[in-house]
């Protein structure tokens, strides 16, 4: 049994359903332009910060690939379909973030995407007020795998890392949670549990509605 200070949360395909979007509003520019396998590039891509991405893209289709020039107009379309609160939240979320509120468990959110966008889709989702801190990835120099952002969530909460949980559905995610030393949660959206996430999970659950029962008994 630990002694629970916080639950710390990743937001894309954990607060929102947004991974799918992202992955078809992608799909939508790569059609456009003849970028080919742009959904295995992508799925490389979750969890990770711009400047990773970026590199990951660029890995893929070279160094003059125009990430920057197709990620705006991918942004845009993106936003189009997902503005004022169209975003869907994954199932359970506003009951287990309810819970911990009247728990008094600390809060947090540790998401690879630019504070501004962050900012904006949980005010639009009306789930900001449930955090107690947010830092996102243009807060942070190395991103996910890397354990930076958790530990930095955990010391604006005034938390020990090994008594914080923190909920992710990427690999690079898992990881950064797991070199942090806190206890990670794999609930799986688009990447599917593999070994190594089943070796570095203390437990993989089908939804947040299973988390809220898992962590009503810690």
């Amino acid at each position: 049994m630990i002694k629970l200070e916080a639950v710390i949360f990743d937001m894309d395909g954990v607060i929102f359903d947004s991974e799918t979007l992202v992955i078809r509003t992608w799909k939508q520019v790569a059609d456009k332009y003849g970028i080919p396998d742009v959904e295995k590039v992508c799925m490389q891509c979750l969890g990770t910060n711009h400047e990773a991405t970026v590199k990951i893209f660029q890995k893929h289709y070279g160094q003059d690939f125009p990430y920057e020039i197709y990620k705006k107009e991918m942004a845009a379309l993106f936003h189009e379909q997902a503005a004022d609160g169209r975003l869907p939240k994954k199932q359970g979320v506003c009951e287990l973030l309810e819970f911990l509120k009247t728990s008094g468990i600390k809060t947090g959110l540790a998401t690879s995407t630019r504070e501004e966008v962050v900012k904006r889709e949980l005010s639009e989702g009306g789930l900001l007020q449930y955090f107690d801190v947010i830092v996102c990835g243009d807060m942070v120099k190395r991103s996910k795998p890397e354990p930076d952002i958790y530990l930095e969530a955990c010391a604006r909460l005034c938390v020990k890392p090994e008594n914080c949980y923190g909920i992710e559905d990427s690999y690079n995610g898992i990881r950064a949670v797991k070199a942090a030393g806190m206890h990670p949660i794999m609930v799986p959206d688009l990447a599917k549990p593999t070994e190594e996430m089943e070796r570095l999970s203390e437990c993989i659950l089908p939804s947040l509605h299973e988390v809220k029962k898992y962590l009503e008994n810690k």
